[in-house]
């Protein structure tokens, strides 16, 4: 009896084993901030729903991140999570998902067929019309409240442009540039940063060589605004004068806020997208039904309500 019952219990852990889902995942780069914060985010939505996950940095490689999604293809997964090293590349992943069967959830950085996405493949993220315009109007409103309203000059620190997110981020900010209210706001000029702090740090000190302080430095996101704000601050520039924009309130962009050194940013909810994308690769594995495109909102983070978002990102 004693046997029987240890078979028993053998048997049913072996079979909730081989029922726990198994998801694989690439990230486009561990070393930047955010992309960490959304790998924790699916980490720890996996151990609550009690799923295998395996995570790979494809570091900025459109190669290797097609390796690891073949790889994770070859070894059974249940699902494939995906941030896009390349947003063009988008399509090939697709197919190759669709081709083996297997759900495959973007999360983040939208594909850019996302409008055609197959069966069993969805986009998690948030919607990036919403960033760069709240962002852009913020600091509108700002530059108005120091005076600036008679003309102020502007640089625009991009992300990586083979992401559809700094291509649309930049264009909401140009938009919102563009109207009567805004439109006293002259960009000077707009570069790209790949997302980093060391690199915007070096853009803003070639733009100082070349020329004054700026009035506004709006950043596709909190890395590289903070990497511009510490060449101003270098060069001995009182970031009271100068209006700072960022975007995804990390931690390091909200304690720069508190500072006095970031004026504006806007909340990218990490965890609410990476549990998003673990919960829609889990639902598709099941054979459940998913929107296509799974929003999570942005949202405007100031002085005025910087402190409650400190422990949310």
């Amino acid at each position: 009896m004693k046997k029987l019952l240890i078979s028993t219990a053998l048997a049913a852990l072996m079979s909730t084993n081989a029922m726990a889902a198994k998801i694989g995942v690439s990230i486009v780069n561990f070393d930047n901030n955010f992309q960490t914060l959304l790998r924790d985010g699916m980490q720890a939505r996996a151990k609550e729903q009690g799923a295998g996950i395996q995570i790979e940095d494809a570091q900025n490689d459109v190669a290797k991140q097609l390796d690891q999604v073949k790889n994770f293809i070859a070894t059974g997964v249940d699902a494939i999570i995906v941030t896009l090293v390349d947003t063009n590349a988008s399509r090939t992943l697709s197919e190759e998902a669709a081709k083996a069967g297997i759900p495959l959830v973007f999360v983040n950085l939208e594909p850019s067929d996302m409008a055609n996405l197959p069966e069993k493949q969805v986009y998690v993220g948030s919607n990036e019309v919403e960033s760069g315009t709240l962002e852009a109007f913020e600091v509108c409103k700002m530059l108005r409240a120091k005076g600036k309203s008679a003309g102020a000059k502007a640089y625009i620190v991009m992300g990586s442009l083979v992401h559809q997110a700094a291509l649309q981020r930049t264009k909401d900010v140009e938009q919102i540039f563009g109207t009567d209210m805004c439109n006293f706001i002259k960009i000077v000029d707009k570069q790209s940063a790949e997302w980093s702090r060391d690199n915007g740090q070096n853009l803003m000190t070639n733009w100082l060589t070349a020329g004054g302080a700026p009035d506004a430095v709006i950043a596709n996101n909190d890395e590289s605004a903070l990497g511009a704000i510490l060449a101003l601050k270098a060069n001995g520039v009182d970031m009271k004068n100068v209006v700072g924009g960022g975007i995804d309130a990390t931690q390091d962009g909200l304690q720069a806020m508190k500072a006095g050194d970031l004026s504006v940013t806007v909340f990218q909810n990490a965890k609410g997208q990476g549990g998003g994308g673990v919960d829609a690769a889990l639902a598709l594995a099941k054979g459940e039904k998913v929107e296509r495109v799974v929003y999570v909102p942005f949202e405007l983070v100031t002085p005025a309500n910087a402190a409650d978002y400190l422990n949310k990102n």
